[in-house]
Order: C-alpha cells, then structure tokens, then sequence
C-alpha cells in the first residue's frame, strides 16, 4: 500500500501513472468537503480552503502542494506550526497568463468583443469610418502595479508594441528596466500617466480594494484597466461606476471578487472583456502545474526538500 494522499479529481486527466508510483491516491472533487484521515499529502486547487481546521483533521500531513502560483487558499501559518510544508507551482504559468493578459489588452483597445457580438446580431451594415473606432497602443503607456514574474512577462511583450512602460514595485527591478527601460514610480503617478494599467500583485491586507473609488478616480480618463492577478483587488461596484459615467475607457478582467459570481453592474457595463478565470488554462501550463505539485509531494515523501516552497 502507498502513501495516502488527496488530489484534486480535476488533475486526474493531467497526470501520467508514473506521476503517481508509491500512492494511494484519493481523488477529491470540488463539493466535496475535505475527509479526515492518515493522508500524507494533499494537492489542492485554489478553491479549496486548507486551513487550521483542515490541518487538524489530517494529523500525519506531511504536505500541502498547492496546485497554482499562489496560496491564498492555505493557512501559511498554520501550517508551518505543525511542521506541514507548502508548496506552490511558480513560473510554468508566467507565459500563459502573461499573454491571457495581452489578449485583454488587445480585444479592449481595438472593441474586439463589441465587434464580435454587433457581427453576431445581425446588425452590421458594412464598414464605417468611425465603427467602433480604438486606440493603438504604439507611443502610449503601460502601466504594471506589481513587476514579478508574470509583470515583467507583460512588460517584456510591451516592448514589440512600442509602449513606454512604468511600473510599481516593492523593490527596483533592474534587469527588467534595463530590457525594456521601464521606469519605476510611485502608485499615484502610475495612476495618472497609464493608458493601460495592468494588476499583478498578490492578494495580501495592503492590496485588497486598492483598486476603489478613489485610486480609480486618479486614473488617466480614458484609460484601459486589466486585472489577471486576484479579483479582491478590485471593488467591482466602484469599476462598474467608473465605466457607466465613461471615466475609463474599458476594462479587461479573468478575476473576480467572489467567483464564479460577478457583480451584476460589471456584467451589464460597457466595454468589459470578461473572461472566466484563464489566466493558466493552456494544456502545457495545467499538465506543468500538476507535475511540479506532483514533484513536490514526491520529493517530501522521500525525505528531500521540496522543489518550490512557499517558506523555507
């Protein structure tokens, strides 16, 4: 008999059987709440909370190996009092999400889905010269309010765009502005100077709502914003109103508050892209994903250090 081990059933389709010599598995599927028992490891996704509760239920854990880049999802703390490690899949969805966030870009600068869906209804009447007219992106500026791996990722494509680029960052970032001569600033002047603010923070106390009536306010009128980070940043009634009064120019979003719930007056604004929650969903990302989370658990069980821990 293997070691007993929980594994969200929605990888089950993303692992190969030699992923998962030595165990025992336990497929978990979404509704279901999280047995007790002599489970080793558990692979979770960000839907399923693994808190101090969680961790009491699951005495002989060795293992939390989260199956995304962040952890919101996992008591950090607790964990670590009880000796349980934590782990994440950092990088392999830097690529997926940062063109995910260029597909927002992009189909909110150029109108893409009001063009789609005025072709759809049956309303075209032949091209126009001011149809549904956008911006082009070469010459204004990007803004990035976070600069890791998946910020910088989206900066580096902004080059090929010919965007000035600035960013706000914790920490300066000197081999990204030394590629793209990105600029670091203060979050106000980031506000005021973007035509297209992107979110990449996580979601920690100081970043929950930053995005609110008044830093939406500061913005630059007009301007595009587009959030692949955490919905939480957002306070979507606030974004709702910035876009009914025209204050914004639209808006690209692949989070949300309280997913798969959205705010009724986001979905009814204009110029919204709203996309649900793609920011990974490529076939190489999610199989990546769960081969690091696999790699993990098997690294842990062995008695070696795990791969990506999200504490040391």
């Amino acid at each position: 008999m293997g070691h007993r081990v929980l594994i969200a059933a929605e990888l089950q389709g993303l692992l190969e059987p030699d992923q998962l010599v030595g165990l025992d598995v336990t497929w978990l599927s979404a509704p279901q709440p999280t047995p007790p028992g002599d489970y080793v490891a558990i692979v979770p996704l960000l839907s399923r909370w693994v808190g101090g509760t969680e961790l009491k239920h699951l005495p002989q854990l060795k293992i939390v190996a989260n199956c995304a880049v962040g952890h919101d999802n996992v008591d950090v703390v607790a964990a670590e009092l009880r000796g349980v490690r934590v782990t994440n899949t950092p990088d392999v969805l830097t690529d997926a999400t940062a063109d995910l966030t260029w597909a927002l870009i992009l189909a909110c600068a150029r109108r893409v889905v009001e063009g789609t869906a005025l072709v759809r209804s049956g309303s075209w009447t032949g091209w126009h010269p001011e149809l549904l007219l956008g911006i082009e992106l070469r010459g204004r500026t990007l803004g990035l309010f976070g600069a890791g791996r998946i910020g910088q990722a989206v900066g580096r494509r902004a080059v090929a765009f010919g965007m000035r680029i600035l960013y706000t960052a914790r920490h300066p970032r000197p081999a990204f502005e030394q590629h793209t001569a990105a600029v670091r600033v203060e979050l106000s002047r980031l506000l005021r100077e973007s035509d297209v603010l992107s979110l990449h923070v996580p979601s920690v106390p100081e970043t929950k709502g930053i995005m609110n009536a008044d830093t939406l306010r500061h913005m630059k009128p007009g301007a595009i914003l587009i959030n692949t980070a955490r919905g939480d940043l957002i306070r979507e009634e606030a974004l709702a109103l910035a876009l009914e009064q025209g204050r914004l120019g639209a808006a690209g979003l692949d989070v949300y508050l309280e997913e798969p719930r959205i705010h009724p007056r986001l979905v009814a604004a204009p110029r919204t892209v709203l996309l649900p929650h793609l920011g990974s969903a490529t076939l190489e990302a999610r199989r990546q994903m769960a081969a690091i989370a696999l790699a993990n658990v098997q690294a842990v069980l062995a008695g070696d250090p795990p791969l990506t821990a999200v504490f040391g």
